[in-house]
């Protein structure tokens, strides 16, 4: 049975901006498009397209490095690129805010960087965010902890070891990320009591269009998955089997869902795999089992539905059990049981290059109003260093360059 907890919201939902006149909505997950239409399907028939830049830039903007993306669509359109920026080094813990980058033109040009939370010191971190695509709003989780504690007492702090001193807090933008309301703490309702370290997602949620509840919103979190069948106006949390980190979340075809997880450490030496459970809100979901097809260095990844005429599910990890930098972009027509076709992001080099160059590590998906795939991608500077500057690059690719000449089945 899963275990539930409330919690109301300091806003109303009469207060949130309804869509903008965009013909399309969610398709199971927030940050995919429906319906198919001409447009899409004339885009996933044409040239092969993939595109890259640094957006992130490590060591600019006051910020030593840039880790941890979470990308998402708006109603009208606008790409809304989320991270952490971490002010002095590149550890986990520290001086570290939430900030963004918002896009109008599918990833064409970008605005000035954005703080979104984080501007006095502690530890904010693990951006999540969801689009309700019946309001507009944009909502962001986030974990925090203060300067002077981590999760393990690295360095000269002390470890996260009482419930309470690891929080949830929760934003959100009217605006297509223009501005911010200020962060608000949930740990009373939303953190379990037997735990003490946590972590969101970190990456992006999803809005169901099936299932028993339709519209409704859900946060991967640790152990757990955050939902809200009241567009925001109370959030539950759902106990799930444990033996996982950092998680995504997408719906499948027939309404259940789908996680597919970072394990932790044990689970992930017995095969160094992606661990994947599936299940419901309602009914419970089922203990994570290593997926064979999805070799992982015990890193975060990333999943969206992609979908359309017809069922697509678009999934990004580097696929090695060694290293970060094979960042591998695939495409699934069965809901996630098999993987019909690969391919390398950083193709153009060899994974020794993406590898000295130190390309790959976490990242975050969502589907552009152009019908493309917009990706977010860690690259750490100097991957030699123990305090290297981190950047994320935007990488932007369609279905034909994925598929790379293969039809689709």
């Amino acid at each position: 049975m899963a275990a539930v907890v409330a919690i109301a919201c300091l806003v109303s939902v009469s207060a949130c901006r309804k869509g903008t006149g965009m013909p399309e909505g969610p398709d199971t997950a927030s940050q995919s498009l429906q319906p198919d239409g001409k447009a899409m399907a004339a885009v996933t028939a044409g040239a092969a397209v993939h595109t890259s830049i640094k957006l992130f830039d490590g060591g600019t903007g006051g910020f030593h490095a840039y880790r941890i993306p979470s990308i998402v669509r708006t109603t009208n359109g606008t790409l809304i690129a989320i991270c952490e920026g971490r002010a002095d080094n590149d550890n986990d813990y520290g001086n570290i805010n939430v900030v963004c980058k918002t896009s109008s033109n599918n990833g064409a040009t970008w605005s000035a960087l954005k703080t979104i939370a984080g501007a006095t010191l502690g530890t904010w971190g693990n951006p999540t965010a969801v689009v309700d695509w019946d309001t507009g709003r944009v909502w962001l989780f986030m974990s925090w902890n203060d300067a002077n504690h981590s999760e393990n007492g690295s360095g000269d702090t002390e470890p996260i070891d009482t419930w309470g001193q690891r929080r949830v807090y929760v934003t959100w933008s009217d605006n297509n990320g223009a501005t911010w309301a200020q962060p608000v703490d949930k740990t009373s309702t939303l953190l379990p009591p037997t735990m003490t370290w946590d972590a969101m997602g970190p990456g992006v949620g999803i809005q169901t269009t099936g299932g028993p509840s339709p519209g409704r919103l859900i946060i991967p979190a640790r152990r757990r998955n955050i939902y809200s069948d009241d567009h925001g106006q109370t959030w539950h949390y759902q106990i799930i089997p444990a033996g996982t980190d950092e998680g995504t979340i997408v719906e499948r075809a027939n309404g259940t869902l789908m996680r597919n997880d970072r394990p932790g450490g044990t689970p992930w030496q017995a095969a160094k795999r992606r661990h994947i459970s599936t299940g419901t809100i309602e009914g419970g979901f089922s203990a994570f089992a290593p997926a064979a097809a999805l070799p992982d260095p015990r890193c975060q990844g990333s999943i969206i539905r992609y979908a359309g005429s017809r069922s697509r599910i678009i999934f990004l990890n580097s696929a090695s059990t060694s290293t970060r930098y094979n960042m591998t972009a695939r495409v699934s027509y069965n809901e996630g049981q098999t993987w019909y076709a690969s391919r390398r992001l950083h193709n153009t080099i060899t994974q020794e290059e993406a590898a000295a160059q130190g390309k790959g590590g976490y990242s975050s998906m969502t589907k552009t109003a152009d019908f493309a795939i917009g990706a977010l991608v860690e690259q750490k500077e100097t991957p030699s260093s123990s305090n290297s500057h981190w950047s994320i690059e935007f990488q932007k690719f369609n279905l034909p360059w994925l598929l790379n000449g293969q039809p689709e089945p």
